[in-house]
Formats: structure tokens, C-alpha cells, sequence
């Protein structure tokens, strides 16, 4: 498996392999390769899902691509309406065995488009965060998969509530720029909860890099899905699924106001090491409204750096096909 993945990198890098190198990447490693323990790890998705629909994008194609998903928290909530909201569309998706759990309440009250979607029936999720992380831990002797989507709270309480927990995360995390497009602020994710980052950061480092797929790779319009992308026209066809006719509606009301760029999505294709996202080891701090920027004596990560926008679409458009 690391053999082929440095191959589809290094095919990557030349303009005369460009086509072996998307063929490799979209296709996937061969069968006799198999995949690393760390690909069919639990995996927990912790997200702010019910504003930008990228959230909700990256969570049915985890639906549909990871057996092993187990848990979704949600941060940044809205009085538990986006864990009710995530409740339904894994239910719509076929995943009602994953567990979803109300995480921690910024007080933020903007950027919330799901409002009245979701059926009243769907009931108040339950809100003990490191109780259900524990319990994706039970028996289980190796490490956990974590994928970040939305602000790092519900890392940080997890790291203050069960420090030995958080020791065996593999975490891949959304946010974080070191040229964000408006110098004066920090990317979103790391924005919205700026304490909660420059507190866990240090932590992680310490049980091996953590992976950021940095804004500065994420955003991108070539990554972007609008009204006339292929994938919009299916949710919006008369017979589309239920779970795409959700997402239809949270894209037009997102839209209505800003461009539906698939961070996320692609973070969890990093998460799940789909190869067309590239990496190099840096040492990064924050300073304290959680700018990032490169020092050697910062804590080590795994920071994105290009990724193959392209083929990401094609790897996108095939999970939800």
C-alpha cells in the first residue's frame, strides 16, 4: 500500500504520467496490496453539519464508503438541532446502527440553514461525548480513526474527560491555513473555538502527527459543486434518493448567500487515504486567535499542501453514485 501510494505521488509530480497518474489514483491501489490495520479502524466523524452542506456531503459518503463508522458527534450545535439533523440523514443513508451524540454548544447561533427540515419526530440525541467515544473503544486493542469537520471543543473536553482516549485517536482534521484569504482571522474551524485548538495541538503531537487538510488546499473552486455540476442535477431529479433530495435543499438554501466548496469531503478522502491529497511534515504554532503559521519549534503535523482536484471530483461523484 505505501509502495503505491509514493507511485501515484511521484506520477503525479511529472506533466508526461499525468494520465497513469489519475488512472491510479481515481482507481485505487490494486487488491494484493491489501490496506493498512489503520484503514479498517473505527472511525468517528465529529462535525458542525447543518450549515455548509460539504458537512453533510462528507457524512453520506462515509455512510456509504466506511462499514466502520461508529459515531458522529456534533460541535458547534444548535441547541442539539444539527445532531438531530445528523440523526435523519444517516437514517435516510442506511446507517441507523451509527450512534450520534449532541457535543459542545459555542453559543454561535449564525450559519445554521437546516432549521424546520428535519421531522419533529426525530428525537433530542444523547449529549455524554465521552461516554460514547469510550464505547467505540471497548475491546478494542489498536486505534481509532477521528475525522474533524467543524471546531476542535469536543477534542479538547475529550482530551480534559479521557486523556487516555485521545492517546489513541489517528486524528485527520479539517481547518487550519497558514496563507488564509483574510489574514486578520483564522480559519473557520480553528476561529469558531480558538482555545479549544491552541490548547489540543501540543497534545497530539505528542502520539504521533496529526493530519490537517488545510484551508489553503480546501479552498478551492475547482472543488466547488454547483447548480450545473452533475451531482446537483441528481439530487434534484424526480427520482432522486432521500438523502439527496435533503441535500438538494440544504444546497439551495447555503447557496443562496455563499459558494458550496467540498472541504470536508475532501478531508475525509485524506482520512480515508485516498492519495490524491498530498502531504508534508511540518512544525506550526497558533498564535492567540489561533493564526497558524510555520516555526521549526512548533508542534509537528502532517499539513496538506495540493491535491488532485480533478480526480477528487471523480472519487466524489462515484461515492454517491
Amino acid at each position: 500500500m505505501a509502495e503505491w501510494m509514493a507511485l501515484a505521488a511521484w506520477t503525479a509530480t511529472f506533466e508526461q504520467f499525468d494520465d497513469l497518474a489519475d488512472e491510479m489514483i481515481v482507481g485505487g491501489p490494486p487488491p494484493a496490496l491489501g490496506v493498512p490495520a489503520i484503514a479498517k479502524a473505527p472511525m468517528i466523524i465529529d462535525t458542525d453539519a447543518g450549515g455548509d452542506p460539504d458537512d453533510s456531503v462528507a457524512l453520506v459518503v462515509a455512510a456509504r464508503l466506511v462499514p466502520e463508522l461508529a459515531l458522529v458527534v456534533t460541535g458547534d450545535e444548535y441547541g442539539g438541532e444539527r445532531a438531530r439533523f445528523v440523526r435523519w440523514l444517516l437514517d435516510l443513508a442506511g446507517r441507523s446502527d451509527v450512534r450520534v451524540v449532541a457535543g459542545a454548544d459555542l453559543g454561535n447561533r449564525r450559519g445554521f440553514v437546516v432549521g424546520g427540515m428535519c421531522p419533529a419526530d426525530v428525537p433530542p440525541q444523547d449529549t455524554d461525548v465521552a461516554a460514547a467515544v469510550s464505547e467505540v473503544f471497548e475491546g478494542l486493542d489498536g486505534q481509532v480513526r477521528w475525522v474533524g469537520m467543524g471546531p476542535l471543543s469536543n477534542l479538547a473536553h475529550l482530551q480534559q474527560e479521557r486523556p487516555e482516549l485521545v492517546a489513541r485517536l489517528a486524528v485527520t482534521q479539517m481547518g487550519g491555513a497558514i496563507n488564509y484569504r483574510d489574514p486578520s482571522r483564522a480559519e473557520h474551524n480553528f476561529r469558531a473555538d480558538p482555545d479549544a485548538v491552541i490548547e489540543i495541538l501540543p497534545t497530539l503531537e505528542r502520539w504521533g502527527p496529526p493530519t490537517f487538510v488545510l484551508s489553503d488546499v480546501t479552498f478551492s473552486p475547482a472543488i466547488e459543486i454547483t447548480a450545473e455540476s452533475p451531482l446537483y442535477r441528481r439530487w434534484a431529479a424526480p427520482d432522486a434518493r432521500p438523502w439527496e433530495r435533503v441535500l438538494r435543499e440544504q444546497f439551495d438554501r447555503w447557496t443562496a448567500k455563499y459558494p458550496a466548496l467540498q472541504h470536508d469531503a475532501l478531508a475525509l478522502a485524506a482520512a480515508l487515504l485516498w492519495p490524491g491529497v498530498r502531504f508534508v511534515r511540518e512544525h506550526v504554532v497558533l498564535d492567540d486567535i489561533a493564526r497558524m503559521s510555520l516555526k521549526a519549534d512548533g508542534a509537528e503535523i502532517k499539513m496538506s499542501i495540493s491535491a488532485d482536484y480533478a480526480a477528487f471530483m471523480t472519487w466524489l461523484d462515484k461515492a454517491l453514485g
